[in-house]
């Protein structure tokens, strides 16, 4: 599978600051993750966010994933129990040093996103390890 929407990952050099809504505390989605020879491919449920709505970062030896969801109820409306249904998804997982993060690749089809995060080769993990 080619991963190729690079919009969903933040550009060289930028570190955005991923933070949530501070009246929404997020909730941790489904996720699995399959490792390669090649790397790892991280498949993360996130029913009824958009493409724009993803930040996805790696540092360090974690990968942080932020997808905002839309609130879909009027705000003067008195909602039971929606309020679950509408908080933002953060995953945090450590996956060590051996990842290349600035060569991560995703795509966003049907609520599901689909990170690759390829492995470091070994001559860049031996200088990282000077």
């Amino acid at each position: 599978m080619n991963l190729t929407d690079t919009s969903l990952l933040p550009r060289a050099g930028v570190r955005p600051a991923l933070s949530t809504r501070p009246d929404r505390r997020p909730r941790q989605p489904v996720h699995e993750c399959a490792e390669h020879p090649e790397g790892v491919r991280i498949t993360v449920y996130v029913p009824g966010v958009d493409g724009s709505a993803v930040e996805i970062e790696g540092r360090g030896a974690d990968l942080t994933v932020l997808a905002r969801k839309e609130r879909v109820v009027r705000p003067n409306f008195e909602a039971l129990h929606l309020e679950a249904a509408q908080r933002d998804y953060l995953l945090r997982l450590r996956l060590g040093a051996g990842y290349d993060f600035s060569r991560m690749e995703a795509e966003l089809a049907d609520g599901v996103l689909t990170v690759l995060v390829p492995r470091r080769s070994r001559s860049a993990a031996s200088c990282l390890a000077a």
